[in-house]
């Protein structure tokens, strides 16, 4: 009996000396981070809602580049053909001011070869004026300078001058009878008016004669 007293005081010192491995576990921390939750089906697709989102911001910001760009362009195309009617209205004016001086020679040398013609001046005399007149218009012509046609014209007030009226037995009240001063266009637009003398119609005594006639013819 007191074999079997050892052995079980031998257990129980083994015990002692061996603790079991519960009392070894070591005891839990209180501000240890719980383990990560599984993420869900939809973060999976995380990745593909970015690229999108990313996609969808770029083609709003190639939107905003492409107007900004079509903008740009108006505007510069405006600017060109701003500066391009500027430059011709700048040209034009030039030229204006230009003629407007020149006018006067022109009519000096139309009035020295209506006198040469008139005087019987030496021909080669005469020619020269011409040839000199020819030349002048010709070159004048180059930059847009064109007479104004009045022989038998009718009227215009947009383009004649009318200095003096007279009777016609010839030609209707209104159309012109002779030019006193040339006129001239340029391009498109009137540089100076013919000065002109139009017809005021048939002369008094044409005009009784035809009422005269007239009551004749009514009277038979």
């Amino acid at each position: 009996m007191s074999k079997n007293k050892e052995k079980h005081n031998v257990h129980e010192s083994a015990e002692k000396n061996h603790p079991s491995s519960a009392d070894h576990a070591p005891a839990p921390n209180a501000t240890s981070v719980p383990p990560a939750i599984p993420a869900p089906a939809e973060a999976a697709d995380l990745p593909a809602m970015l690229r999108i989102a990313m996609q969808a911001g770029q083609v709003e910001k190639l939107a905003q580049l492409q107007d900004r760009l079509l903008r740009l362009q108006a505007d510069f195309d405006n600017f060109r053909k701003r500066t391009l009617r500027e430059k011709s209205e700048l040209f034009d004016s030039a030229n204006q001011a230009l003629m407007l001086e020149l006018l006067p020679v022109l009519d000096h040398l139309q009035l020295g070869i209506q006198a040469a013609s008139a005087h019987q001046a030496d021909p080669a005399f005469r020619e020269g004026l011409t040839l000199i007149f020819d030349q002048l218009m010709g070159v004048l012509s180059k930059f847009g300078l064109s007479p104004i046609e009045t022989e038998n014209q009718a009227f215009d007030p947009n383009r004649f001058e009318a200095v003096n009226a007279l009777p016609s037995a010839t030609e209707p009240e209104g159309i012109v009878l002779a030019l006193v001063r040339r006129g001239y266009m340029l391009r498109n637009k009137l540089l100076r008016p013919a000065q002109v003398i139009v017809s005021s119609g048939p002369p008094p005594e044409q005009n009784a004669e035809c009422r005269m006639q007239n009551e004749e013819c009514g009277s038979e």
